[in-house]
């Protein structure tokens, strides 16, 4: 057997940061998490990743990758892979809605490129919208490395929504 290892993993009420369409814009929304000013949402302290950085129909996220976002073989799952790929795609979708607008993955498709390990160090996510309609948005994302090398790409569509 091998020792086991444990995380402690603490959030505050969804609720209370979630944002309301109505009352502030995507951009606004995500530099405030960005700033600290409104908590992230609960998959980032599960995950670890954080917002770098975030501008119109763009945004970068970082995580640094433990041994407890490993899968069987001793690498970066791939659903932590396509959920930071996916969170900075919807950021990227989420910084070009104005007040009353929000939006939400409705395709995603992702090509792992090589492998992510605790050796890798920390990676980014960079999302960026290719196509903004009225009703649905396209971006694509990739994850690199500290020396830009490629590690997965993908693509999203997105649904634009008014809020009601």
């Amino acid at each position: 057997m091998t020792q086991e290892r444990k995380i402690t993993i603490s959030w505050d009420d969804p609720e209370t940061s979630a944002r309301d369409p109505k009352k502030i814009s995507g951009l606004d929304y995500l530099t405030a998490i960005r700033e600290g000013r409104v908590n992230p949402p609960p998959i980032a302290r599960l995950t670890g990743y954080r917002i770098k950085d975030v501008d119109q129909g763009r945004a970068v996220f970082e995580l640094e990758p433990f041994e407890y976002h490993y899968n069987p073989f001793s690498t970066l799952h791939g659903g932590i892979s396509s959920t930071i790929l996916d969170t900075a795609m919807t950021a990227a979708v989420l910084s070009t809605l104005p007040i009353g607008f929000f939006c939400y993955t409705v395709e995603l498709k992702v090509n792992f490129v090589r492998p992510i390990t605790i050796d890798t160090g920390v990676v980014e996510s960079h999302g960026c919208v290719i196509h903004s309609g009225r009703n649905l948005a396209t971006a694509e994302g990739r994850i690199t490395d500290g020396e830009e090398k490629l590690y997965a790409h993908s693509m999203g569509t997105f649904a634009v929504m008014k809020a009601k």
